[in-house]
């Protein structure tokens, strides 16, 4: 069992950590907050370091945040913070290294929720300190960034993300992530039926400690085995995404997961430029209409003026029908590129977005799924070991 220790002269929080724990704490009323972590555990007389440490934030809360920070640096406990209001204190409390935050007057269901996420996060961190120890250093290889981009909204991009990464998720379990990059208006989680807890900007706050345990505890697991970076629920939260924070993310996702799927925004924003330099391959999606065909030759010739036009790429063509008048050589011809993927005009894939089950889930035969399988067959095939021979395969550019 955690060793639980409440720092709090509150008698309703203390009364409902002693319903979550069912009694099992110890109480710690110093006045002032101790500003280090010694003379905190001055007041214990003796007794062992606790595993978890949960701080009342409403006294003082600039000090609680420093002696979390304290906390984290110094000992192998996990720190939750609690306050009557907790959302001023999310992003300091997440640099101090605070694990989890709590309301003060919450459900003591919640806070048992909580504090189970801790004793959580103690077992994983013990078991893999051992094998860590133990084990031999070997370099592992970052895992391959896949973007997937289009230079406008409605083409189905979004459908396009959630079914490779699913479809990745079943030939590699627990080993892809997928990140909602659409800052504002991200929707995979819809699309994967997901509610989750966590979104992009917690996400981020995550990658800022450096600790792969925390950010992986912050993830969204699908039921494919897919983890899921959901996008931002609030569009004041997603302001404070900056495109540096996006570089520092997929750096720390692409050292533990073997793919890392990009879902970015229409366009060429600075967040969108900012996963393709950081990306090994790009899938770019368009509509069979002239506005979106015109519009991937001008992202095609504005990346490669940038010399940000990958090698590694696929061009996927969504909602095919030949009665529209144009044809996937009136494509190619536009853009320049051959077309690699070719998704025909059909009711299947917005009844699995509403479902929110990607068609690669529902292990259809129809030829749209087919389709989206050849994407991941595509995908998969490129390894390191044949990317680099790889000189790629450039389609005549067209004119400007």
């Amino acid at each position: 069992m955690s060793r639980v220790v409440l720092v709090s002269q509150s008698a309703s929080l203390t009364e409902r950590i002693g319903y979550a724990t069912g009694g099992s704490f110890l109480l710690l009323s110093p006045h002032p907050l101790p500003a280090t972590a010694p003379e905190l555990f001055a007041g214990l007389r003796g007794a062992p370091v606790p595993d978890i440490i949960v701080l009342d934030a409403d006294g003082d809360p600039n000090g609680a945040i420093e002696l979390a920070r304290n906390l984290d640096a110094a000992y192998p406990c996990v720190v939750i913070l609690a306050a009557t209001n907790v959302e001023p204190l999310a992003l300091p409390a997440l640099r101090a290294g605070v694990k989890d935050l709590v309301y003060t007057e919450g459900d003591v269901a919640d806070i048992r929720k909580a504090l189970e996420r801790a004793a959580q996060f103690l077992a994983m961190r013990a078991m893999t300190a051992p094998a860590a120890a133990s084990a031999p250093v070997i370099q592992k290889p970052d895992g391959r960034v896949i973007t997937i981009a289009s230079p406008k909204g409605g083409v189905g991009k979004t459908t396009v993300a959630t079914n490779v990464a699913v479809g990745l998720a079943k030939r590699y379990p627990q080993q892809i992530v997928l990140v909602d990059l659409d800052v504002h208006f991200g929707d995979c989680a819809s699309a994967l039926n997901l509610e989750p807890e966590f979104t992009l900007p917690d996400t981020i706050q995550g990658a800022m400690t450096q600790d792969m345990l925390t950010l992986k505890s912050l993830l969204t697991r699908h039921d494919t085995g897919l983890y899921v970076v959901p996008g931002s629920d609030s569009p004041v939260a997603a302001d404070t995404v900056t495109p540096k924070d996006i570089s520092n993310l997929l750096t720390m996702l692409a050292k533990e997961f073997q793919f890392v799927v990009v879902d970015t925004a229409p366009g060429l924003s600075e967040h969108t430029l900012s996963v393709l330099d950081k990306a090994n391959e790009i899938v770019l999606v368009t509509s069979l209409d002239v506005p979106g065909v015109r519009g991937l030759r001008k992202e095609l010739e504005t990346l490669d003026d940038l010399d940000m036009l990958l090698e590694a790429r696929h061009v996927v063509v969504n909602f095919f029908d030949s009665s529209r008048g144009l044809t996937i050589k009136d494509v190619q011809a536009t853009i320049g590129e051959d077309v690699d993927i070719v998704l025909n005009q059909s009711n299947l894939l917005p009844q699995s977005t509403n479902q929110g089950m990607p068609l690669l889930q529902a292990n259809g035969r129809d030829p749209i799924t087919k389709q989206l399988n050849l994407l991941v067959d595509r995908i998969t095939g490129r390894t390191s070991e044949t990317l680099s021979g790889f000189t790629g395969r450039r389609g005549v550019r067209a004119e400007k």
